[in-house]
């Protein structure tokens, strides 16, 4: 097992070497000046100068490489052309808003995606069971944008109980930062809830037909066992995986969500990079997703582990 995560570890670590390269390759390989591109078609030759030198953008490309990668190691992520601060505390904030929408969505997630597979795997063929699958269906095609105006137009316009837009810390209390979550985290979960339990019903209803589900029946054992402590961690398995592939298509939603409702988290602050061609900010909140992303699929893969004991990474099968 140590072994295993030791080279989940250096995979960890070449996907993001690799990621990085690419996500600064972007500004080596574009047409034209990187400096002319940010301060736009009528810079003037000293002005394009002066930010080239700024960027040290007249270093040849593996110093510019080194010297940008090297202060992420040290967690330096220079400084944004436009707020003129330092990235690493702008980062470190946003990510802070942005975990909060994100765990609250993923608990909500993999609880309620999980309740409700195990519920439809167990009333499969009645009425609780279709209900479910035409509701799971129905979520799963409908886009996050659409339940973005939905939930806007219904709780904030025409009945005015929660905040249409906007963030509240929670130095300013319990119940007005909840407020200010409750759209976004209802717009986050409702396609991903169906994705999960969809999953989690196909999974439970395959280990229920299974050989050793049917001998743990056989030996008299009370129904909830044979769900709970036999059929429930092998179904757990593909469910672990889809999680851990949902969580980058949470972020995903993040940046949509946060953009409408005005939230300050990362996505939202990666958008506004991009619309201001704000390159260090950019290339910061790029990288950071990605580590959040695979650092996710590794937890995943650990998972699997707690999940099903008979799986032993990096061992050689006698």
């Amino acid at each position: 097992m140590i072994g295993y995560l030791i080279q989940r570890l250096l995979t960890v670590a070449g996907i993001l070497v690799v990621m990085s390269l690419l996500v600064f390759g972007i500004t080596q390989v574009m047409p034209g000046s990187v400096a002319h591109m940010i301060l736009g078609e009528f810079a003037t030759n000293d002005q394009i100068a002066a930010l080239e030198q700024t960027l040290g953008l007249n270093d040849p490309w593996h110093v510019q490489y080194w010297r940008w990668a090297s202060g992420f190691l040290v967690g330096d992520f220079g400084q944004s052309l436009t707020m003129q601060r330092p990235i690493a505390p702008l980062i470190l904030d946003a990510l802070g808003r942005s975990a909060a929408l994100a765990g609250l969505s993923f608990g909500f997630v993999a609880v309620i995606g999980l309740w409700l597979g195990i519920l439809g795997a167990v009333k499969a063929g009645r009425f609780t069971d279709h209900a479910l699958a035409i509701g799971q269906y129905f979520f799963i095609a409908v886009p996050e944008f659409f339940w973005c105006i939905v939930l806007i137009m219904l709780f904030a316009t025409t009945l005015g109980w929660l905040p249409a837009t906007g963030y509240a810390p929670m130095s300013d209390g319990f119940w007005r930062w909840l407020s200010h979550m409750v759209l976004p985290v209802g717009t986050l979960v409702t396609g991903l809830i169906a994705h999960v339990s969809r999953l989690t019903r196909s999974a439970m209803l395959e280990v229920l037909q299974s050989t050793y589900v049917s001998a743990a029946r056989a030996k008299g054992l009370p129904e909830r066992t044979v769900l709970w402590r036999h059929a429930l961690p092998n179904a757990l398995l593909p469910a672990i995986t889809v999680l851990a592939v949902d969580v980058g298509i949470l972020f995903g939603g993040i940046v949509v969500v946060e953009v409408v409702f005005a939230y300050p988290g990362l996505g939202r602050m990666i958008v506004y990079a991009i619309e201001n061609k704000d390159l260090p900010l950019m290339q910061a909140g790029v990288l950071i997703v990605t580590a959040i992303y695979t650092m996710a699929n590794l937890v995943a893969d650990l998972l699997y582990a707690w999940a099903n004991p008979r799986i032993r990474y990096g061992r050689s099968v006698a």
